[in-house]
């Protein structure tokens, strides 16, 4: 900085497109930064690559002006320097050309552990998360409701494209088998792999291999209050305000809205909206017609504008079949009253036109 000064920044989505255009793919974060007093000279971007050589990284600035590449003034060994025109969206970027190497070449990654307790019926699970180093951890765990995060050595190096598979002799389970290690910078961090614990269990060893069985990153992790706990899940959202459609709208989300049986008591109650009412109506078909692709748009939306939370998401994503998923995703919106209806439907007009028109849901 040439001064004082108070700096801001968030991270903001890539637009992949135009980056594809130009044969580029995102390298990191795209941080949105500003300055009021306007006193920031350089930039110093993390990177994760673990030798960077002089022209494998660039940094592209993001402005109302469109979309410029600047020339970095140094490559350390952990940040790109870079002067500053004037504040605005700046993101490191790599050639494509990177990726088409018959001898990829591996980054920084990072391992991050999720703990999540008992509740109520279901196990307590060790949520792990594979990503690159550069990835703000703050980010991820504020996407994590009523998860503990464990803090443990994080840093290995990870190739990009190749399957990673997590071993735990502990665990009665793990999901999936194996997983591609993608460069993910998007705005939501989903789990590589899921760990399910039997009840008390107070410590396991955690180990990924890569995909010729050699070990890249080992931990003994210690869970602290594994027993069956109860979480309230409820959150105090603002004052009601008349929401709008840049500005998601709250839902209380309680612990009995947890979406574990919503098929037995709930469904029966007497429907106050015509929203719910409509959409019980075409249950039956919308769990038989609903594809899982569209199932995974209307999750993303739903949670979103914060009609389902993300512990609700996760337990209908992991889901044995489409029609389970389908099943819990609409149960668990007929819960959450007229409003959370409406939306359900209007972004399953927006994503499957076609099979929302049978419905009769236009």
């Amino acid at each position: 900085m040439d001064r004082e000064g108070e700096l801001l920044y968030r991270t903001v989505q890539w637009d992949e497109s135009r980056l594809q255009l130009a044969g580029k793919r995102p390298a990191g974060p795209l941080f949105d930064i500003k300055c009021p007093e306007d006193a920031v000279s350089k930039l110093h971007l993390p990177h994760c690559e673990i030798k960077p050589a002089p022209l494998c990284l660039s940094v592209v600035h993001i402005s109302d002006d469109g979309m410029s590449f600047l020339e970095p003034l140094e490559i350390t060994d952990t940040h790109v320097v870079v002067d500053v025109p004037h504040l605005s969206a700046f993101g490191l970027v790599w050639d494509i050309k990177r990726f088409f190497s018959p001898n990829p070449k591996p980054i920084r990654g990072q391992v991050l552990l999720f703990h999540r307790p008992a509740y109520m019926r279901q196990s307590p699970k060790l949520n792990v998360f594979l990503l690159p180093y550069n990835v703000p951890v703050p980010e991820v765990k504020g996407q994590q409701e009523n998860a503990e995060y464990i803090e443990a050595p994080s840093s290995c190096d990870l190739i990009v494209g190749q399957i990673y598979s997590l071993h735990c002799s502990e665990a009665y389970k793990v999901l999936p088998k194996g997983a591609r290690f993608e460069f993910n910078h998007e705005k939501n961090y989903h789990k590589t792999f899921e760990i399910r614990l039997t009840p008390n269990t107070d410590e396991v060893t955690v180990t990924v291999q890569d995909q010729e069985r050699k070990d890249v990153w080992e931990y003994p992790v210690e869970l602290l209050g594994s027993g069956s706990t109860s979480i309230s899940a409820s959150s105090s959202p603002p004052p009601a305000t008349q929401p709008s459609a840049s500005q998601p709208t709250w839902f209380p989300v309680t612990a009995e809205e947890g979406g574990l049986d919503p098929r037995r008591e709930n469904l029966q109650r007497s429907l106050s909206g015509d929203k719910e009412r409509r959409l019980l109506s075409v249950r039956t078909e919308f769990i038989d017609r609903v594809s899982s692709s569209v199932l995974k748009d209307l999750l993303d939306a739903l949670l979103q504008h914060r009609v389902i939370n993300n512990r609700e998401m996760e337990s209908i994503q992991i889901m044995p079949s489409r029609t389970d998923k389908a099943r819990e995703l609409i149960d668990t919106v007929l819960k959450k009253g007229n409003q959370a209806c409406e939306i359900l439907m209007d972004t399953f007009c927006e994503v499957d036109p076609f099979v929302s028109t049978m419905l009769k849901l236009q």
